[in-house]
């Protein structure tokens, strides 16, 4: 084989993987979490290539990221090279096989109901990297854009994803408000108890199963987290509206009691996004849904108990 001429410029691997990586994915953020490197490395690889290239292979002003004219033919002719590096065995290491899954989750479904059973999916699946991460609900909507499956609290009746939890809510307060307060006897006896307030759990539909047609709470702290809701009822500031599934920790040892048995569906049950995952993310997507079953079954059993 003939030697390769002399003036023949090689790029760097690093760098034609940083390309790669920021064209596919979109962002250099996204690909330096996947390079285990920085943004600002990802950036600085790239700009170096386009140097040694003489032109420019990205939009950075594009959102998300592409490829110039140059950069898409560039972009195949890379991947070719890089897949056939890849195939060679002695480039292969038991990591390089991980295959990773990004999650986001909002904080309260991520701590009862997903990291507490998380070690049975790392035990069975130790192929796939798991990046857990929490979403603030209503300003992390673009978020879904960036990760391969989100779990969302969605309207009810809503056609977006997949359902994973049909939950039902019901009044419950501390011990110690319930000692402060003249006695709730019916559910207009709430008209006297501050009510907690949250978007993601109304108090309207409650109320219309407990035939009153009372407003929304219009008074009080409106708190954007389930999580920080049932805090505030622990603490004794007011009366919440709780879903078992969530609140068992607390309902378990008496920490939060529940102030009557009416229950109404919740006005924004977990769904998962994409409807139809594959790979790694099919696989947890069928793991979430058998662990939310099981949490659902738990709540319904608790909430027959109190018949």
């Amino acid at each position: 084989m003939p030697s390769p001429p002399q003036d023949l410029r090689f790029p760097s691997i690093e760098g034609l993987r940083a390309f790669e990586a920021a064209a596919r994915l979109g962002s250099f953020e996204r690909a330096a979490d996947e390079l285990a490197i920085t943004a600002s490395a990802v950036s600085k690889r790239l700009a170096t290539l386009e140097d040694l290239l003489g032109t420019v292979l990205l939009q950075r002003s594009a959102k998300p990221l592409a490829p110039t004219a140059a950069g898409k033919e560039y972009l195949e002719q890379v991947r070719a090279a890089l897949g056939l590096l890849a195939a060679m065995p002695l480039h292969q290491r038991a990591a390089q096989r991980l295959e990773r899954l990004r999650v986001t989750a909002p904080p309260t479904f991520a701590r009862q109901i997903l990291v507490p059973q998380l070690e049975g999916f790392t035990r069975a699946h130790p192929e796939i990297e798991l990046e857990l991460l929490l979403s603030i609900p209503y300003l992390d909507a673009a978020a879904a854009m960036h990760t391969d499956l989100a779990v969302r609290a969605s309207a009810a009746g809503s056609a977006e994803g997949t359902l994973l939890l049909d939950d039902r809510v019901l009044p419950v307060a501390a011990p110690a408000l319930l000692d402060r307060l003249p006695p709730l006897r019916t559910p207009a006896d709430l008209a006297a108890a501050p009510l907690l307030r949250t978007p993601l759990e109304p108090w309207t539909p409650w109320f219309r199963a407990a035939g009153l047609a009372w407003p929304e709470p219009a008074t009080g702290p409106k708190l954007v987290d389930l999580g920080l809701t049932l805090e505030a009822a622990v603490s004794g500031q007011g009366v919440a509206l709780a879903r078992p599934s969530l609140a068992r920790h607390w309902l378990a040892t008496g920490t939060l009691r529940p102030v009557f048995t009416l229950t109404a569906p919740a006005a924004n049950p977990y769904s998962l996004l994409p409807r139809a995952p594959q790979g790694a993310a099919a696989v947890f997507a069928r793991w979430l849904q058998q662990v939310c079953q099981e949490a659902e079954q738990q709540a319904a059993e608790w909430l027959s108990g109190l018949a």
